[in-house]
């Protein structure tokens, strides 16, 4: 384990890239082996849109991977955190770090569903109605600082080192591309694997564009914490979920990035 965390401490940017990169080519490719749904749309187009947000999402993690950093350092050198608090294995500690650092996440996207102006920021990734691979880091750049604040904020709480924080996002964009790739699994591979950790069929339930079922399955890793809050549910027929928001379903609007950079300052979303 020591091994794994002293990697991720100073983890390479060109691992970090093979993971956002290769993870979409992959599924990318799976998609068209194995799809959930046969869209009609052009993959292309949609993919440049949707990677526009991927690189300001990268660019922004990137440059704000400082503070993590100095994050780290300081509850290291001060002994804050709940892994500082007992002598307790290594496994144990990582462990409580990405459960922590995972609640987070799972915290501030429930937030999000319920403030109605950070909804706005993070209206612009439920807002794809064709959800696939290149969907999972489609964020307004300005939904990334909420994100990073929980993360710094978990940080604090767990006491979890730089290499602790790196595993978890490394594992975090893994799991994006996995659970937005329009990829067939069958139903009950997917129900037994989301007992644990969050699947493709669990996470595009949330992605359905009315609710209540738009705010159910929150989970980002683990999908503990819709269970533990009950905010998990399950649909008989996947086939039956329509993607994107009933409020904002114009698809020239959805496509472009002028309107969707915009709908965070705009009062009435139906116009532009």
């Amino acid at each position: 384990m020591i091994e794994i965390i002293d990697f991720f401490s100073d983890v390479p940017l060109s691992f970090r890239s093979s993971i956002l990169i290769g993870g979409i080519v992959f599924f990318w490719i799976l998609e068209g082996v194995i799809p959930l749904y046969s869209f009609n749309y052009k993959k292309t187009s949609h993919a440049l849109t949707n990677l526009f947000f991927t690189i300001c999402t990268a660019i922004i993690g990137f440059g704000l991977a400082f503070l993590l950093l100095k994050s780290t350092d300081f509850v290291s050198q001060n002994k804050i955190g709940l892994i500082h608090f007992y002598d307790i294995p290594l496994f144990i500690q990582v462990l409580m770090s990405l459960l922590i650092l995972d609640f987070g996440a799972y915290l501030v996207h429930f937030i999000e569903h319920k403030v109605p102006w950070m909804w706005k920021f993070h209206l612009v990734h439920h807002s794809d109605m064709n959800v696939d691979v290149t969907t999972g880091l489609r964020h307004h750049p300005g939904e990334i600082i909420f994100r990073i604040t929980f993360t710094i904020l978990c940080i604090y709480i767990s006491g979890a080192s730089i290499g602790m924080v790196m595993l978890y996002q490394s594992l975090s964009v893994l799991f994006a591309h996995i659970t937005h790739a329009n990829i067939n699994i069958p139903k009950k591979v997917d129900n037994f694997i989301s007992l644990i950790f969050v699947t493709p069929h669990m996470h595009k339930i949330h992605h359905h564009y009315k609710q209540p079922l738009t705010d159910t399955n929150y989970g980002n890793i683990f999908s503990i914490w819709d269970r533990l809050f009950s905010t998990h549910t399950n649909v008989a027929d996947q086939k039956s979920i329509v993607y994107g928001v009933d409020t904002y379903m114009n698809k020239e609007k959805t496509k472009s990035l002028k309107s969707l950079l915009l709908i965070p300052f705009k009062r009435n979303l139906d116009k532009d």
